[in-house]
């Protein structure tokens, strides 16, 4: 049964209602003035077999101790409990103090039974309200959604299949039917690593025709950013390292009280879905093996000790030079937050009209989970991890950076290299010593796996992948499996369990986000 503190000065006239919401299986406690509502909230505060009020209904105009004095002191002694006020002025003023005393809602008298009702299913029901008919919702839609992932033949599904199980991911994430989409999305990455094992390489030749129905990792500077600039916009390309389509949701509504969402869709991120491959394609619009060919002097090789992405600036100087775009840019790669608070400070300077911003927040954060138990436990799952990126935006120069770039008329793109996918299983694989490390793909000489979920490329080069070595191959991932080698294969498979990686084939790793922002005015 719920509790009700309902205070007015005129506390005997309001019997019938007080009759009416014990019908409705409510406990109605009554005041008559604001220092008798202080010392019955005061009373079931301190007394620990006692049940704190779940709402307060409170009269704006009484003697003595007025309405907007006692919502302070409730306020301060218990500031989680809804206050609804309820009075007859309806003077912009009254409500204004009202409100930033973070009253939960006001009635105008003469109030009715309805009403009230009304106030107590949207401040004391609602959740238990939404979720139900969320997971009625989802009850009704599953069967649907399975037929799409079992029918999809075409980019343009899986891109709709990845939206709609986001959405019911984060409309399902506090329900007892968690489980159930949990489930659907493994049916999901399962029939899509299928799809790809079966046209990627077809897609992939398909490029090759200049066939571009198909948006990759090549085509995002052509197809997102050019035609902005082509239409006199000053532009800042955001690419956010390891950033999910979840995440991007998650982050949405923070971005819109500076931005409006001009447009949203999803790309799809090449094999590997890893920094060195898919961020390189977007900079310079070319496949891995054409960066390899055409700017060997900017490819770096699995095995070698530098950096994979030191030359993105001059990649992004040849797609400029390939296209005749004379267009200057600047460039800045983020991996801390004192820098990104000097390049906030620049903007106003920046005279170029294209402005490119590489952010490695997440991916530090994503890194720093696998190593650290503390992050591990912070994000244990796909929800909490949606929660510390959430709560990392909101508290981190980024959003200063990009509150400060829409102040500037930036128009804002909005994407990442590749997303993240929680491992689970660890599979056996054998490989050389000069094998790379990342545990979501392998490529080297004789690579041994006997997985049935892995899918393998034994000649590269038709999909656009450098081959190190004549007989290299590569190897990658789907789902949530993970690579571990023989030697301390418990120990590995321990180590990485339940941690964010990327580098395979999964939804989330592959169909990403591409969103184009314009400034609010």
């Amino acid at each position: 049964m719920n509790r009700i503190l309902w205070v007015d000065d005129e506390i005997d006239l309001l019997q019938p209602y007080i009759i009416y919401l014990k019908g409705k299986n409510y406990e109605v406690v009554t005041a008559s003035n604001g220092e008798d509502a202080l010392a019955l909230v005061e009373s079931q505060k301190s007394k620990v077999d006692s049940r704190p009020f779940d709402i307060v209904f409170l009269d704006e105009n009484m003697p003595g101790m007025s309405g907007l004095e006692t919502l302070q002191e409730i306020k301060r002694i218990h500031p989680e409990v809804p206050v609804v006020m309820i009075t007859k002025s309806e003077e912009e003023h009254i409500m204004e103090q009202a409100i930033g005393e973070k009253i939960a809602d006001y009635l105008i008298k003469p109030v009715n039974p309805s009403q009230i009702l009304l106030c107590l299913k949207k401040h004391i029901h609602q959740q238990s309200i939404v979720t139900e008919q969320v997971q009625q919702n989802y009850r009704q839609e599953w069967s649907d959604i399975s037929y799409m992932i079992d029918t999809a033949s075409t980019i343009e599904e899986w891109k709709a299949i990845e939206r709609t199980l986001t959405k019911w991911d984060l409309e399902l994430e506090n329900s007892s039917m968690r489980s159930m989409i949990e489930d659907q999305r493994i049916q999901a990455n399962a029939a899509f690593a299928k799809w790809v094992a079966k046209n990627y390489e077809e897609i992939i030749e398909s490029r090759k025709t200049k066939d571009d129905s198909i948006r990759m990792s090549p085509d995002v500077m052509k197809y997102a950013v050019f035609p902005l600039l082509d239409k006199g916009e000053k532009v800042m390309l955001c690419v956010i390292d390891n950033f999910r389509y979840d995440q991007w949701k998650t982050i949405q509504p923070l971005l819109s009280e500076f931005y409006s969402v001009q447009h949203e869709e999803q790309y799809m991120s090449i094999l590997p879905t890893a920094t060195q491959y898919a961020r390189n394609a977007i900079f310079s619009g070319l496949m891995p093996l054409q960066i390899q060919e055409m700017f060997p002097q900017y490819w770096v090789e699995e095995g070698d000790e530098e950096s994979k992405n030191q030359y993105e600036k001059e990649l992004v100087q040849t797609l400029l030079d390939r296209y005749r775009r004379r267009e200057s840019f600047q460039y800045w790669k983020v991996n801390e937050s004192d820098f990104c608070e000097r390049v906030t400070q620049q903007l106003k300077g920046v005279q170029a009209p294209l402005s490119i911003v590489v952010l490695n927040f997440i991916d530090m954060l994503s890194h720093s989970r696998t190593e650290s138990k503390m992050m591990r436990e912070l994000a244990n799952d796909e929800a909490a991890y949606r929660s510390l990126t959430l709560s990392w935006f909101r508290h981190s120069p980024t959003y200063e950076l990009l509150r400060r770039a829409a102040e500037l008329g930036f128009t804002l793109v909005l994407t990442t290299d590749h997303g993240t996918t929680r491992v689970k299983n660890a599979v056996q694989i054998i490989a050389d010593k000069n094998t790379n490390t990342n545990i979501r793909y392998k490529v080297g000489k004789a690579l041994n796996c006997n997985s049935k979920n892995v899918l393998t490329l034994d000649q590269p080069k038709r999909v656009g992948l450098p081959c190190p070595n004549v007989s290299s191959s590569y190897a990658f991932c789907t789902g949530n499996d993970f690579f571990a080698y023989p030697n301390q294969f418990n120990y590995y498979a321990q180590y990485y369990r339940n941690t964010f990686q990327h580098g395979g084939v999964s939804l989330e790793e592959m169909i990403v986000p591409l969103v184009t922002l314009i400034p609010k005015k």
